[in-house]
């Protein structure tokens, strides 16, 4: 991964179709199956349509409404997470927006997480976190390929009071940022490095997620190619792959949401 965030270069730019749809404000909740407008392969199951959650992450097989991150490495979840932590719009912050659109030329479905809240949502609360999941259809090299894309332009929290963060969103079970296509074998599941971690994708942290890239010279901008029902991910430096090693071996802890 890499920190080259140009002068002009941004990880997020502006499509208005990619805002057309709105999931209305919310505490853990998500869409019914929309569309995707092509069809991907992943891991070999051929899907056009998802669900997409509140919670920062988007899955296949049924909604989401889990608010303290898992484990991606061993979850029975066709998910992918950009950043799956508590988000909760219900009062503050902008409401998450998805479409359809194109991106270099090629189809595309993207979910906009812009200046989301954390859990509980107040206009009190001052952090804010910006994101966006980008899927891309890439049949000009085999059907069912796409690629995968997360943009970060502001990561300042990482959990919400839930999932034992402080009032400021920091701390607790912070989030996790990776794939799974839920069945545990080994190549069919990632996380990013700092993921788990408390305050190591947060701005600033150890794996800033707007100061690093992957497949990109653009800060903030990580992408993952899916091709012939795999997911190809670049070799990872030793520290990182120790450091996901030992996330994957931690447990996590559940609370109950109170009003």
């Amino acid at each position: 991964m890499r920190s080259q965030r140009g002068a002009n270069a941004t990880a997020i730019v502006a499509d208005a179709n990619f805002n057309a749809n709105t999931l209305a404000p919310n505490d853990d909740d998500s869409t019914g199956l929309v569309n995707i407008g092509f069809t991907v392969d992943f891991f070999g199951n051929m899907h056009n349509q998802l669900y997409v959650n509140n919670n920062g992450n988007v899955t296949f097989d049924q909604v989401l409404g889990a608010f303290t991150p898992f484990d991606l490495t061993s979850t029975a979840r066709e998910i992918i997470a950009p950043f799956f932590a508590d988000v909760d719009t219900s009062a503050a912050g902008r409401p998450v927006r998805y479409g359809t659109s194109t991106f270099n030329g090629h189809n595309a479905f993207g979910v906009n997480w812009i200046d989301v809240d954390y859990f509980p949502s107040s206009n009190t609360n001052t952090n804010r976190n910006s994101f966006r999941l980008i899927l891309v259809e890439r049949e000009d090299i085999a059907a069912g390929d796409f690629d995968i894309i997360f943009n970060y332009d502001q990561i300042q929290w990482e959990a919400g009071t839930a999932s034992g963060s402080d009032a400021n969103g920091l701390g607790g079970n912070s989030a996790r940022a990776g794939y799974s296509n839920g069945t545990g074998n080994l190549g069919t599941f990632f996380e990013l490095a700092g993921s788990a971690i408390n305050g190591a994708l947060l701005d600033g942290g150890s794996h800033a997620l707007i100061s690093n890239s992957l497949n990109s010279n653009i800060s903030g901008h990580y992408v993952f190619e899916a091709r012939s029902g795999s997911v190809v991910v670049p070799p990872m430096p030793e520290p990182a792959i120790l450091a996901l090693f030992a996330v994957g071996l931690a447990s996590i802890g559940y609370r109950r949401k109170q009003a």
